[in-house]
């Protein structure tokens, strides 16, 4: 049996994310070449490549269409995710696309639209689903073992941080939005994937950073068909000794919650622990770089033909939820979500 040549990826993007995830996890892997590096900053494209020994920088609307690499990793500011990973799709590329898949709900489903007339892969940086115990916690909800589930609370709230620059982030026309865009769709992400994806119907929204170019936090509560109720937090202003990442799902006969992983159910009349044992990442490498590098293998797995791939159409759900947040908090009232 002939061995199964490399995969030749490219990266768009040289930010924060490429630095500390994509770049040293990728090219460490024997399976993987990453070939070509692209950023606005060619300074800062080059001093990279040469860290990490990838042999090509080029202009990003040259690598999208680039036949010499099988498939791309989109990191750049959101307002060009839409119209860059249409362009790779139908350029013949795969494509790992940063979240968020685009700025709006139109635009999300463009890319989608795109991945299906292609029949390339499309994945979506989402990497809180490769977590051992949120896949713990999901299992449980999937098998019924919380009983009816009725209300999930999650939250992401990240330090304010002292001298921090400013970036396209803060940039409204760039990022789409603030910290509702930048941390709520994964939280949101998190709570409906733990969940099975129920429809949401409406939701609430109330935004804080007035004066602010973007919103700095927010707080969302959102309805389901299925009765369950949805509260999600999120901000970026935080004065703590770490970050906070929550999630709580609670049901008619038990209730779990991460981190740690700790699982409730009704046994005997009485509430008892069933919390499963979980692995640690070895090396001591953090969970969130673990969970990226679980991401990141099961994307290779997939270009190599080894598992199977999803087109994200949730992805446009989410994005219409976002959207209906974000006029909830404009108008004061409550939304309804476009289906």
């Amino acid at each position: 049996m002939s061995e199964r040549a490399p995969v030749r990826v490219g990266i768009i993007g040289a930010g924060a994310i490429s630095q500390v995830v994509h770049l040293p996890i990728l090219t460490e892997r024997p399976d993987v070449d990453v070939v070509v590096l692209a950023d606005a900053d060619v300074h800062k494209a080059e001093t990279l490549s040469r860290r990490f020994d990838v042999p090509l920088v080029m202009e990003a609307n040259d690598l999208l269409r680039f036949d010499e690499v099988d498939a791309l990793v989109l990191c750049t500011p959101n307002h060009l995710h839409a119209e860059m990973a249409v362009t790779a799709l139908e350029s013949g590329r795969n494509l790992l696309v940063e979240r968020p898949l685009a700025s709006t709900s139109a635009g999300a489903e463009r890319v989608v639209e795109a991945a299906k007339k292609s029949g390339r892969i499309l994945t979506v940086g989402m990497p809180h689903r490769f977590r051992p115990e949120v896949a713990a916690l999901r299992s449980f909800v999937e098998g019924g073992e919380l009983g009816q589930v009725f209300a999930a609370r999650a939250s992401w709230l990240t330090r304010q941080l002292s001298g921090q620059r400013t970036s396209w982030r803060s940039d409204r026309e760039s990022a789409g939005g603030g910290v509702l865009i930048d941390l709520g769709i994964s939280a949101l992400d998190l709570c409906l994937w733990s969940l099975g994806f129920p429809e949401v119907t409406r939701v609430s929204c109330a935004l804080a950073g007035e004066g602010d170019a973007v919103e700095h936090s927010g707080t969302l509560m959102l309805q389901t068909s299925t009765g369950i109720v949805i509260s999600v937090e999120v901000s970026n202003r935080l004065f703590a000794s770490e970050d906070r990442y929550y999630l709580r799902v609670m049901g008619s006969e038990g209730s779990a919650s991460i981190p740690p992983l700790e699982v409730f159910k009704l046994l005997g009349g009485r509430p008892m622990e069933v919390t499963p044992r979980q692995p640690r990442p070895q090396g001591g490498e953090n969970l969130y770089t673990n969970a990226y590098r679980r991401q990141l293998d099961a994307w290779i797995r997939s270009l190599n033909g080894l598992a199977e791939s999803e087109i994200p159409s949730e992805q446009i759900t989410v994005m219409k939820i976002i959207e209906a947040a974000y006029l909830s908090a404009e108008s004061g009232t409550e939304v309804a979500v476009d289906g």
